[in-house]
């Protein structure tokens, strides 16, 4: 099963590099290098993540994450994967902990959810609680509990994902995806991670407020479909 490495990127030069040279030295060389969605950058993260060896599909300027990952699995799709593994751009995922998920024996067909463990990791407080209140509406709406509903780190099926018409351009596609799987009757595997928080270079363009607002806003709009 070819999965691809799909790593959305959004002013991410300071650690993109590492990245993805991180993920180029362990994944299959039939998959190719990794492809990184540069979304409208204004720095240098598209000529690092090139000089590093991944494929880079560039925004002319800022869409959202959702829109990356939709360049992403289109991409992945005209080129043949069955399967795509996204990797954030700030360096919290662990290479190896992407290989795992992409060679994890379960139906191909399958959402595959990382799981953290915030506090364990040392994540802010902030970005625990906005991650609370997003798993509750989630979970409440899905009727089904669902541990870890903004981790980044996931393995979608390709072509599946995509026949469902995920619309959302931000953060909330995550979460609109797997209602609209659920709803479409797709296996949902939910399965423990572990995550990096203590860099110095981290850099996170999530908001702990408004995103996750814009995520119940979108649950709502999902469900209206």
């Amino acid at each position: 099963m070819r999965t691809a490495a799909i790593i959305p990127a959004f002013d991410a030069e300071r650690t993109v590099s590492e990245v993805v040279r991180s993920v180029a030295r362990i994944w299959p060389q039939a998959d190719g290098p990794p492809l990184v969605i540069d979304d409208g950058s204004h720095d240098d993260t598209a000529r690092r993540a090139r000089e590093a060896g991944a494929e880079v599909l560039s925004h002319r300027r800022n869409l959202g994450k959702g829109a990356a990952l939709r360049t992403g699995l289109r991409a992945a799709r005209d080129r043949g994967f069955a399967c795509a593994v996204t990797i954030d751009a700030d360096g919290q995922h662990p290479a190896e902990e992407a290989l795992r998920l992409a060679q994890m024996d379960v139906d191909p067909r399958a959402l595959v959810l990382g799981i953290r463990d915030l506090a364990a990791a040392g994540a802010p407080r902030a970005n625990q609680a906005s991650n609370r209140i997003s798993n509750f509406w989630l979970s409440l709406f899905a009727r089904r509990r669902l541990h870890d509903t903004q981790c980044g780190l996931r393995r979608y099926p390709v072509a599946e994902i995509l026949a469902l018409d995920p619309r959302d351009d931000g953060y909330a596609f995550e979460a609109e995806v797997v209602l609209l799987a659920l709803r479409a009757g797709l296996l949902l595997e939910q399965v423990p991670i572990r995550v990096v928080y203590d860099r110095d270079d981290r850099t996170t363009h999530f908001h702990v407020v408004k995103d996750p607002a814009r995520i119940i806003v979108r649950v709502f709009r999902t469900l209206a479909r």
